[in-house]
């Protein structure tokens, strides 16, 4: 019989605990910053920091799960076979905002190179380095364990938007990295908020509809990566993903108004077919 005591409040320790780990990490980014270290030392050290919920989630493991295995668990979380039609569906929609954010950046805005990026050396290595110092890192913690856990005992819906809420919270210093002041980064916080929790709403549907950690990962990253690739203001560029992501939140919901987000309840997943009760 295990003996180890079982945390009582398990997400909240997740979430302090991944702060706790963050904050040193972004710190030290600021002083090899400082110190004028190459760009590649710098892009490392924002991975790292990425994965402080992994790693919070590790050390609790034990308490949060006693007696289960933590490489099994993460197994376990991509163990479900892919259905192609929800990760299509769900790029689509993606690819879908980036055109539209791209129409309105190219029409409003008066610079002449609308992309980032200017080779396919550094499309692949920006594609890449978006990989490791978000989606990878960041997923297994907020959605393979948060996100689960307070579906237990609330509605994916609720969940998302609790998860959610404390998700963009963990962002919190980066914003005043953004170089915005006064009214400006009120907007941004505004804008970047909603941005996340209505991507966080997109997340919990497909996620729920696959139950395959792969899916909020790729949503995760194609946000990341097209936002990345647009050369346009910061502002504006957070402004267009928040109504965009925020109209697409809104008619899941729509569409799902009895389960709220396909809860784990009322979805099975056999064999890559969704059984819908």
């Amino acid at each position: 019989m295990n003996s180890e005591k079982k945390l009582k409040k398990p997400i909240a320790s997740f979430i302090l605990l991944t702060n706790l780990i963050f904050l040193p990490l972004f710190c030290l980014i600021g002083i090899i910053s400082m110190l004028g270290l190459p760009a590649w030392v710098i892009d490392v050290m924002f991975c790292l920091s990425a994965w402080s919920s992994t790693f919070a989630f590790a050390v609790l493991f034990k308490k949060i799960y006693p007696g289960q295995s933590f490489i099994q668990f993460v197994k376990d979380k991509f163990n479900n076979k892919l259905i192609f039609s929800v990760i299509l569906t769900a790029i689509m929609i993606q690819a879908s905002i980036f055109l539209m954010i791209l129409f309105l950046v190219s029409k409003n805005s008066e610079i002449n190179v609308i992309f980032t990026i200017s080779s396919w050396g550094m499309l692949v290595y920006f594609f890449f380095k978006n990989l490791l110092s978000g989606p990878l890192g960041e997923e297994l913690g907020w959605r393979g364990f948060a996100q689960m856990e307070l579906q237990k005992k609330h509605s994916p819906l609720k969940a998302s938007i609790i998860i959610g809420f404390w998700w963009g919270m963990w962002h919190l210093p980066i914003w005043f990295t953004t170089g915005l002041v006064g009214i400006d980064l009120i907007k941004y916080i505004l804008f970047f908020m909603i941005a996340i929790m209505s991507t966080k709403i997109v997340m919990t549907a497909f996620y729920n509809l696959n139950q395959n950690l792969i899916v909020p990962i790729i949503i995760h990253q194609f946000f990341n990566f097209f936002i990345g690739l647009i050369n346009g203001n910061l502002l504006d560029l957070i402004m267009y993903n928040a109504i965009l992501y925020l109209v697409v939140a809104v008619l899941l919901i729509v569409i799902n108004p009895k389960n709220v987000l396909y809860g784990k309840e009322e979805i099975n997943v056999i064999h890559g077919e969704i059984d819908c009760h």
